[in-house]
């Protein structure tokens, strides 16, 4: 794969074919297999050499795990993060008093391993609600940090998946204050993914320095914009946290929101974000489809992104699309249920480059050139409500047959 340039104004970000979490400078990441799974690799890292100023979001699902709760107290002790751990399998959550005190065994014994403070360590978990840490696995996994063969960013990407199908990863690089800028990320995310907070564990890291009350505000309006405009089946899970990393070895003057090129930094970690939400959203459970709903003419941003999630959520949109079929009525209907100020007579509606409504009302169209769309590994559709110039996207997948024999086995 090449080099991909995309502007910004008259400014550049690089997509880097082979880049990834530890493409910044002074990170590195691994993983291991530690036992809580059977055969796959179920225990990363990602460690920076010096601390990294830190920002994060986090599930809205009132049963927060205690992973969330203890990495939450490590950032909010300084901003600071050095040191992250990620287990996949278990997810520590509904644990109890338990629950939080193997979170923050698992923080102490990292922290150890690292030789960093508590307060510099991050951790997170991610698998099966209600079962408590096998801790002695957890020891294992950290036990084995040390070995240099363990050090690949392709495992770190590896050891934090569940039902995924494929690793998540990306890198852009920009130019600001005369410097070369990393921006690195890796996620994990298939199934409980509904656009309410990311619905997934998502890490991403980049060598600039950073204020960290900009870094804060970026993140939350970054992720309103792509965590939270995907879905794969409606359901916000207990754990799921988005984290960035940033350790200013890169040398540039300190980002802020009155810097000249914030407007470029933020772009390249709006990047980065979009691209491992979409990469979840294609990596949904069954999924067969990459779909994307574009949805412009609204009174408002926040009216769009309503709309667009209201379409992109439909469990009959998303098993039409997966039949293929041409089925205009439950987008229609979707837009309805949205609860926005929308004007019926104003409505339009495409499937890819097929016209389907027209100012509310249907059209004569081919049918074999929607289904031909419909067939495509990513399917759009184009919503415009004639009313305003809100505009907003959103990303899903379609609904297949293995999407309940994935999940109806589970735990098993």
């Amino acid at each position: 794969m090449t080099e991909q340039v995309k502007q910004v104004g008259e400014q550049e970000v690089t997509l880097l074919p082979e880049g990834n979490i530890a493409t910044p400078q002074g990170f590195t990441a691994g993983g291991v297999h530690c036992g809580i799974r059977k055969t796959k690799l179920d225990f990363g890292w990602v460690y920076s050499d010096v601390p990294a100023t830190t920002a994060g979001v986090y599930t809205t699902n009132i049963f927060q795990a205690a992973p969330l709760k203890v990495t939450q107290e490590s950032i909010s002790s300084g901003q600071k993060i050095q040191a992250l751990l990620v287990n996949s399998g278990i997810a520590n959550a509904c644990t109890g008093e338990q629950g939080l005190a193997d979170a923050y065994q698992m923080r102490k014994w990292g922290a150890e391993a690292f030789r960093v403070p508590e307060q510099f360590t991050a951790i997170a978990s991610t698998g099966l609600i209600g079962e408590p840490l096998p801790m002695e696995k957890i020891k294992y996994g950290i036990d084995q940090i040390q070995m240099q063969g363990n050090h690949h960013s392709n495992r770190f990407e590896q050891a934090i998946l569940t039902t995924d199908t494929r690793e998540k990863a990306i890198a852009v690089e920009i130019e600001i204050d005369g410097q070369k800028i990393s921006i690195g990320g890796a996620a994990k995310g298939s199934g409980m993914i509904h656009p309410n907070m990311a619905t997934m564990l998502s890490f991403i890291t980049t060598d600039a320095a950073v204020e960290a009350e900009a870094l804060s505000l970026a993140l939350k309006d970054i992720t309103n914009t792509s965590f939270n405009m995907i879905t794969v089946d409606g359901d916000t899970s207990t754990n799921d946290m988005v984290l960035v990393l940033a350790n200013g070895k890169a040398g540039n003057e300190l980002l802020h929101e009155g810097h000249p090129d914030w407007s470029l930094f933020k772009q390249g970690l709006a990047i980065v974000c979009e691209a491992l939400a979409k990469e979840i959203a294609r990596d949904g459970e069954g999924a067969t489809k990459l779909v994307e709903v574009q949805v412009e003419g609204a009174e408002s941003d926040q009216a769009a992104r309503a709309v667009s999630k209201a379409i992109i959520s439909s469990n009959l949109i998303k098993t039409a699309i997966h039949g293929a079929d041409a089925n205009w009525g439950r987008i229609i209907t979707a837009i309805g249920y949205s609860d926005q100020p929308v004007d019926p007579d104003k409505v339009s509606i495409s499937l890819g480059p097929v016209l389907v409504v027209n100012k509310g009302m249907p059209v004569p169209f081919d049918e074999a050139a929607a289904k031909d769309h419909l067939l495509q590994d990513n399917v759009s559709i184009h919503t415009d409500l004639g009313s305003g110039t809100g505009k907003a996207t959103a990303w899903g997948c379609d609904l297949s047959y293995d999407y309940v024999r994935i999940n109806a086995s589970y735990r098993t």
